[in-house]
């Protein structure tokens, strides 16, 4: 929402500042990357994109912008976690593409229980692809999420378990195949991946990727994190997700990407309020071309920016963040 300049400002509170980029910083971003950074003024916090944690194959900055947006709907829970509303000014200074947003507190409003749960869901939320548990979504989840997606201006499409879905993972195998020939694809997957023991901060560890590519059933063609290295510790077997969807935005530019990313934010801290969490698939989407094709032979109601396959999981290992101190500038 565009800030007011009737009225009256409120200063962003010192001693919370902290939480505040660290409940922002909880957010999913491609391969981990964490391509944010954040500028504290007296009465705003400024969202900026950090181009040098840029993937090779992200020519366009698409992904990084989704996972930006996903840290601004995190700054923004933050932010009613204070008994504020966050008003956003997107995209304030064409001049500054770096800038993505500036958010300040607005009225006063005490925070919902929906808000607390997922604010209470954040630190266990994650990328999952391990084992789902068997079974379906809970009763009404998938309506709650597709709600949450049109709230943030965006649709969260569920594909057909025959035929939609076949054609789904034929347009991702495909997509597949051809990363595992680009050496750019290969050199982002070893520059963001990490050994066993690796103490860093970003990217992502071996107990989040499996040693082995292989398919399982109704599972999506992940991206190959091991590179034939036996790095991978997790166990990708088990039951098939119970449910495949796509994120779609209008549009395909700059501002729908950060409105897929505060969308996908807000469908993943939902759904880990029920112990529900999602495999992300953005790799076949990362050219304008492969979006065109998946919208028109699935008959999606807009532009594809995100593939989730959902399922309940009752044990997680969450991925490292930087702190604070690493992500604001002076």
């Amino acid at each position: 929402m565009p800030g007011d300049a009737g009225r009256q400002r409120v200063p962003v509170p010192a001693g919370e500042v902290d939480f505040l980029i660290a409940t922002a910083a909880r957010a999913p971003s491609v391969q981990n990357t964490q391509p944010w950074r954040f500028r504290v003024r007296p009465y705003s916090i400024e969202l900026h994109a950090d181009p040098a944690r840029r993937l090779r194959v992200d020519a366009a900055g698409r992904e990084m912008l989704i996972s930006c947006g996903a840290a601004l709907f995190g700054l923004r829970l933050g932010v009613r976690s204070l008994g504020f509303v966050p008003v956003v000014d997107l995209l304030p200074e064409p001049a500054r593409p770096r800038l993505l947003a500036r958010v300040s507190l607005g009225a006063a409003e005490p925070v919902t229980e929906p808000e607390r749960q997922m604010l209470e869901a954040l630190p266990h939320r994650h990328t999952h692809r391990g084992s789902f548990a068997a079974g379906p979504l809970p009763a009404g989840l998938l309506a709650d999420l597709q709600r949450d997606a049109v709230a943030e201006g965006a649709t969260l499409a569920l594909v057909d378990r025959v035929r939609g879905y076949e054609r789904l993972a034929d347009i991702v195998a495909a997509a597949g195949r051809r990363q595992d020939l680009d050496s750019a694809a290969r050199a982002d997957m070893r520059e963001w991946t990490r050994s066993p023991g690796d103490d860093a901060r970003d990217g992502v560890p071996a107990t989040a990727f499996a040693a082995e590519g292989d398919q399982h059933r109704g599972r999506l063609r992940q991206r190959d994190f091991d590179l034939g290295r036996g790095l991978g510790l997790l166990d990708a077997g088990g039951p098939p997700p119970a449910a495949t969807v796509v994120l779609l935005t209008p549009g395909d530019d700059r501002g729908d990407w950060l409105c897929a990313g505060q969308a996908l934010h807000r469908v993943l801290a939902h759904a880990a309020t029920r112990w529900v969490f999602a495999s992300l698939h953005t790799q076949p989407l990362e050219t304008p071309a492969i979006r065109d094709q998946m919208r028109d032979r699935l008959g999606l109601p807009g532009a594809p920016q995100m593939i989730l396959q959902l399922g309940p999981a009752s044990s997680t290992r969450v991925t490292a963040r930087r702190p604070p101190a690493d992500l604001i500038d002076s």
